[in-house]
């Protein structure tokens, strides 16, 4: 059975997508589906009461059941960047040597690109490495809310290390 549950946030509608198992999918936008409300105790009602959490200050990490599809590559990226904490960031360069392959940003770049599950594989923690704010599905705007409500110093669109 898919479910899905729709939240209005800061940084716009979101809709969360998934089954008895697992969240699936996150979309920034409110969708048309023929799926069935959530029920609150599925993990899409509970993704959806962690998401107002965070969103209120209350929550800094996520511990709902996930089940992103990708390739091998695209999972290992996944997988470590779970890893970034609440008002941590990663470079592109700095994630690719965390999967043991140091030249390959441009490919964690890509992987961040099809993240199916955006906050909770929170991908908006990785910047270029010279602090600018790239590559986010809603875009920067939202970006920068995300990284300035998790406490990092941000003027246009760049993260100030100082």
């Amino acid at each position: 059975m898919q479910y899905f549950e729709t939240l209005d946030t800061p940084i716009g509608t979101i809709t969360l997508f998934g089954n008895n198992f697992y969240l699936q999918e996150v979309h920034f936008k409110k969708l048309k589906t023929q799926a069935k409300k959530a029920p609150r105790k599925s993990p899409v009602g509970e993704a959806k009461k962690q998401l107002e959490e965070y969103f209120k200050g209350k929550r800094t990490k996520f511990d709902v059941s996930l089940s992103p599809e990708g390739t091998e590559f695209q999972k290992k990226v996944w997988k470590s960047l779970r890893k970034i904490p609440f008002g941590k960031l990663h470079s592109y360069g700095e994630l690719a040597g965390k999967i043991g392959n140091p030249k390959a940003s441009r490919a964690v770049g890509g992987a961040n690109n099809k993240n199916p599950i955006p906050l909770f594989i929170p991908c908006h923690r990785v910047v270029g490495a010279s602090g600018d704010l790239v590559g986010f599905a809603p875009g920067l705007a939202a970006k920068r809310w995300l990284l300035d409500f998790e406490g990092h110093n941000i003027s246009k669109n760049r993260i100030n290390f100082s």
